[in-house]
């Protein structure tokens, strides 16, 4: 193995702590606030409330490191942000070893076990522990900064297909909420204004609006419910009947962790689960203010599953994938669906599916929908290719990790290996 080093030794270590709960808000106000690893996604933490009045603050490239159960999770601050007692920062001394020391750390996320119970009763590690912790370090600085830049070339390229995604995912919903909730092409047409569109596109668009129960809506179009749109899939699968086999597990923890499906053996998924079969959308029945609209991608021969606080959608005809997609993830739907709440439980409301499926929603014509389906598939079939190659990239990456920062893999082969593969 490599050399070692104290943790201390190499990086300042922070503490979180949280400020008043009457300093925080959901409106944008303060900088975001990170409490534990509910809020990570690789590289890119998610905030889901922001303080006015932080105590503990981050900058960009410091390490966050998770100090309660479960501890030694990793991140990367991508902006400034407060964080709170489940969080600790990771400043590394010398900026350069930033990433060399993200690395590192996230090889020995699985080796906490040893020190869970430590500190208080809540299991805390302490910055006792953190100084004292020791990482691998080569003695060379050169070794470092070339696994860093193997590393972190599988990275970028990971992150670059995240922002590709982003910005294709972003396209197909404009487009959506241009046609179907703003109306954009019925407006300009009613005003005497061109609508940017071919003629014959152009021409399967009204020039007025009628009201309806939805408020104005195109003339011509009617008003149905989602159940119009998509049909709820109930077929049941229970792992634990084939204990050996492999599933495609689709968890709320594995949607917070980033939209990744978790390869488990149907022993470890312990309860009856929904089947997952493609072309599918899955809506998140718990908590409906969060956000959780699954695009899923399976192939017909996976064996795919996904836990029953998911409702399964597929399409009705003549709607595809795309449309369902982006409707879940308009801002309409989502007023709606957080108003169906039910249970006291802030921790454990519920919007029920009989509730969901019979939400009012537009019905344009099938051409137009048709039209929409060639416009954006293209769009979200490139965004799930992104993905997929990200994946395999972030597998490759995982294995190269313990590999290289313990010396089994020499730096000169990893290099060649990457460059062979256009990378």
């Amino acid at each position: 193995m490599a050399g070692e080093t104290r943790l201390g030794e190499v990086a300042d270590i922070i503490m979180g702590q949280s400020p008043p709960g009457e300093t925080y808000n959901q409106c944008g106000e303060g900088l975001p606030f990170f409490q534990g690893v509910a809020d990570f996604d690789y590289r890119h933490p998610t905030p889901r409330v922001f303080c006015t009045a932080p105590s503990r603050i981050a900058v960009p490239g410091d390490i966050l490191l998770s100090v309660r159960a479960p501890i030694g999770r990793v991140n990367v601050a991508d902006r400034r942000c407060a964080i709170g007692r489940g969080l600790s920062i990771i400043r590394p001394k010398k900026p350069e070893d930033g990433r060399y020391l993200e690395f590192a750390l996230r090889m020995l996320e699985n080796t906490w076990q040893a020190i869970e119970g430590s500190g208080s009763v809540f299991g805390n590690a302490t910055r006792r522990d953190l100084e004292t912790l020791r990482v691998p370090w080569p003695e060379s600085e050169c070794d470092r900064r070339a696994i860093d830049h193997i590393l972190g070339t599988l990275d970028d390229k990971i992150k670059l297909n995240r922002r590709m995604s982003e910005t294709l995912e972003a396209m197909a919903r404009a487009l959506f909420k241009a046609w179907f909730v703003d109306f954009d092409p019925v407006r300009a047409k009613a005003e005497g204004r061109d609508p940017g569109l071919p003629q014959p596109l152009a021409n399967l668009f009204p020039d007025r609006l009628v009201d309806s129960e939805l408020g104005e809506i195109p003339e011509g179009w009617e008003v149905g419910t989602l159940g119009d749109i998509v049909e709820q899939l109930r077929d049941n699968e229970n792992p634990l009947s084939a204990p050996a086999s492999q599933f495609l597990h689709f968890s709320i923890p594995a949607f917070d962790e980033g939209q990744w499906p978790r390869l488990e053996r149907g022993e470890e998924i312990k309860s009856q689960k929904w089947r997952v079969t493609p072309s599918v959308v899955l809506l998140s029945k718990l908590n409906p203010e969060i956000e959780r609209v699954w695009l899923v991608d399976v192939n017909p021969d996976d064996r795919a599953v996904c836990s029953t606080e998911f409702l399964v959608f597929r399409p009705r005809p003549p709607y595809g994938r795309s449309y369902v997609y982006c409707a879940m993830r308009s801002p309409l739907f989502r007023r709606q669906i957080e108003g169906l709440v039910t249970g006291t439980s802030k921790s454990h409301q519920r919007a029920q599916a009989g509730a969901i499926l019979g939400l009012p929603a537009v019905k344009p014509p099938e051409a137009l929908v048709t039209a929409f389906e060639w416009a954006a598939a293209p769009l979200i079939d490139r965004t799930l290719k992104c993905r997929r190659e990200s994946r395999t990239l972030a597998a490759l990456r995982d294995a190269l990790l313990p590999k290289l920062i313990r010396g089994e893999i020499r730096v000169k082969d990893a290099e060649r290996f990457l460059k062979e593969r256009g990378l």
